[in-house]
């Protein structure tokens, strides 16, 4: 589970084993942890997060999604046909 990006209290991480799941990332607060699809943008799970806090983390993906995609597929060893 590396990590891949920090903000705040917030630490954004890939798992690796979920080779047949589209780009994903991981983001874990103190008060639960949720995941989003990379491509598209989207919410995938949420597990504790309240969704005034869910927002502001897909604020900071879409910030951050040309970092968060390029990790991912180097973090995979995956070359992106992008």
């Amino acid at each position: 589970m590396p990590t891949v990006l920090r903000i705040g209290n917030m630490r954004f991480h890939f798992y690796s084993d979920e080779y047949n799941e589209p780009p994903d990332i991981h983001i874990e607060p103190p008060d639960g942890e949720c995941k989003f699809w990379l491509v598209p943008i989207r919410l995938s799970k949420n597990n504790g997060i309240k969704p005034h806090d869910v927002r502001i983390i897909e604020k900071h993906i879409f910030e951050n999604d040309k970092y968060l995609i390029e990790k991912y597929y180097e973090f995979h060893n995956i070359s992106n046909i992008n």
